[in-house]
């Protein structure tokens, strides 16, 4: 049964070192899971282990109680963060968590990244709002995550980093980029003059135009 999952464990793993070579993690932060609904087994990146030397069988297989079906290193140390989201969010199958520096600078000042572009309807579902603090690796983490992304594909948390989720892990993956990239672009615009958001009316236009509810 196991060696099914070796694909999904090599798209984890391939997401996670992306993350890492594009700089929305440093280090060995930051994290990446997939779920598998129909038996419920999550796959999700080992804890403090390098990017660069990470392999497909380094990627742990689990279940959302922490029981361990495959993998001799440790998950992830926020795990259970990933495991509430996927309780909390039924149309959820992707994870992945960031601390792409832009992005997590508003995280730390407590500010929500308002509508600003025309891409973060589409991507992220509209502004990017803030999961309140709490302690990092901890269930109560991804029970704010959850809240926060009621009617996002992703959020800020507060001192600490980003989440962005998905159906598959290119969704969720690009979605953290996208979050990035409006942090980046709505701090640019700060430091020319006073950004302005999106209108009602353009958002309604916008929503027409992508098929959105």
């Amino acid at each position: 049964m196991i060696e099914k999952y070796y694909e999904i464990q090599e798209k984890v793993q391939k997401t996670a070192l992306k993350s890492y070579e594009q700089n929305l993690v440093a280090g060995t932060s930051g994290n990446v899971s997939y779920y598998d609904r129909e038996n419920a087994i999550m796959a999700i990146t080992a804890t403090n282990l390098d990017y660069k030397i990470m392999t497909p069988e380094d990627v742990v297989l689990m279940h959302l109680d922490g029981e361990i079906i495959y993998g001799d290193l440790r998950p992830s140390s926020e795990w259970q963060m990933h495991a509430e989201i996927y309780r909390g969010l039924s149309h959820v199958n992707s994870v992945i968590h960031t601390h792409s520096p832009r992005a997590t600078s508003f995280a730390v000042v407590h500010e929500d990244i308002p509508l600003i572009l025309v891409e973060m309807l589409p991507f992220i579902g509209g502004d990017i709002p803030r999961a309140k603090f709490a302690l990092p690796g901890s269930v109560e983490l991804g029970k704010e995550a959850v809240i926060a992304m009621q009617n996002r594909n992703a959020c800020l948390l507060e001192n600490h980093g980003v989440v962005a989720v998905g159906t598959t892990l290119d969704q969720a993956y690009i979605r953290a980029v996208y979050v990035e990239d409006a942090a980046k672009i709505y701090h640019f615009a700060r430091q020319v003059g006073e950004p302005k958001v999106l209108s009602n009316e353009n958002i309604d236009l916008l929503r027409k135009k992508y098929n959105l509810k």
